[in-house]
């Protein structure tokens, strides 16, 4: 794995990040009810977790000799995430941020198996990051199953 592939997919995990804040900031504004509180809560916290990832990716991309990239190079992915219809629906917000992090775990392992032996300073950064994704993944199945899903 050359270095120029090893920050194509650091960008590629820095605009899921980005993008994780700016649908978690959008999804946690527009939840109502007396259930929401909790996943408001959560998603509020998970936001600055979050921010922090994508920081810790443009750092490292920058380390390697890369460019962290501006807006107009973003494109959006996370259909499951974005604000449901009601604002009520707390149910397919879980699930939203569920996939996201699903997601998330999904693209720090191939960063892991591809960094072995490659580039230790991003694979030890990829680790501790799929740890923070895993616990937050955990959190909202457990708010899921409250729902019966």
């Amino acid at each position: 794995m050359s270095n120029k592939q090893i920050i194509g997919k650091l960008v590629d995990a820095y605009w899921k990040e980005m993008e994780t804040v700016q649908n978690y900031i959008a999804v946690s504004t527009n939840l109502d009810g007396v259930h929401a509180e909790p996943i408001k809560k959560s998603l509020d916290a998970d936001i600055n977790e979050e921010l922090g990832h994508a920081r810790q990716i443009a750092d490292r991309i920058r380390v390697l000799g890369g460019v962290v990239p501006g807006s107009k190079d973003f494109k959006p992915s996370q259909k499951s995430l974005q604000p449901p219809e009601s604002s009520t629906d707390v149910a397919s917000v879980i699930k939203g941020v569920i996939e996201a992090e699903e997601d998330a775990i999904e693209g720090y392992n191939e960063l892991i198996r591809i960094t072995d032996g490659v580039d230790y300073g991003t694979q030890d950064m990829c680790i501790s990051l799929l740890m923070d994704e895993e616990g937050h993944r955990r959190d909202f199945i457990g708010y899921l199953r409250e729902y019966g899903d």
